[in-house]
């Protein structure tokens, strides 16, 4: 009876390998395959934090309630909001109380604040949820992260390179495995970027440490801790999922948007 017992405990253990090998596929260096195209279901590009649907980013005054800004008016319902969850874990971003008036600011500026609208690098973690696709590509020598959005790149170190030479949009990213999650400790960036286009915004003390889980074949977890003492009281996470493309439309496709605000930033100074 202790031989069955055994004998069906041993099969148990090696069928349950045998599912997660199917589940979770294995890539380079024996660890999860993260290779592929990526991409958010979620609102968290609009507000990390939950907000209702509302007309437009940018409202102003009107006779009863606030009304869309007039410059984005005739876009009607093509340029309100949708609802949305929040992503932050305990839902609220601890700001300082100077830096949350600033956000404030931001907010009720959104228009000629947010570098969204000028194709401006959207920065980390901004690049993961923002309405685009992206790809992982790993194998045991390299990592590199393409993103659709404005062309951004990200090549990931395999060994801590030290301080960043100098201060940039996308940040210097240094990576290595936790067990089974692969972990990104980005630092280096300026203090033009966004989280999102709500006016939710950093310092160029930030430091970003983002965690990628493979939960199987389609599905990941995804996790950033987001550290800056000039602006937030304590470090604060944001939490999703990803998931990844499959059939033709598991490929990148441009959308290098530069030449598409050139009238928008330079068209005052065009020759009459």
């Amino acid at each position: 009876m202790r031989f069955l017992r055994l004998l069906l405990f041993g099969a148990l253990l090696i069928f349950q390998s045998i599912l997660l090998s199917e589940i979770i596929p294995i890539g380079p260096n024996g660890k999860p395959d993260l290779n592929g195209v990526w991409q958010v279901m979620n609102r968290a590009n609009f507000n990390l934090e939950a907000h209702s649907a509302s007309a437009a980013m940018h409202l102003i005054e009107g006779p009863v309630v606030p009304i869309p800004h007039p410059d984005i008016l005739a876009l009607g319902a093509v340029g309100s909001v949708p609802g949305g969850l929040s992503v932050v874990v305990g839902n609220k971003i601890p700001y300082k109380r100077d830096a949350l008036r600033k956000r404030d600011e931001n907010r009720n500026d959104w228009l000629n604040r947010d570098p969204e609208i000028k194709c401006y690098l959207p920065g980390v973690p901004r690049a993961t949820y923002m309405p685009y696709a992206f790809q992982i590509f790993h194998s045991e020598e390299a990592v590199f992260f393409a993103y659709e959005y404005a062309g951004a790149t990200r090549n990931i170190y395999l060994q801590d390179p030290g301080e960043p030479p100098v201060d940039s949009w996308m940040g210097q990213s240094w990576g290595y495995w936790e067990e089974n999650t692969f972990v990104i400790e980005a630092t280096g960036f300026n203090d033009q970027t966004w989280f999102d286009r709500s006016g939710n915004y950093h310092s160029d003390k930030l430091k970003v440490t983002e965690r990628y889980t493979l939960l199987n074949e389609h599905l990941m977890d995804y996790e950033a801790m987001i550290e800056d003492e000039e602006v937030f009281t304590r470090p604060w996470k944001i939490q999703m999922k990803l998931y990844k493309k499959v059939g033709d439309d598991a490929q990148l496709q441009q959308f290098k948007c530069v030449e598409f605000v050139e009238e928008l930033i330079y068209g005052e100074w065009r020759a009459k």
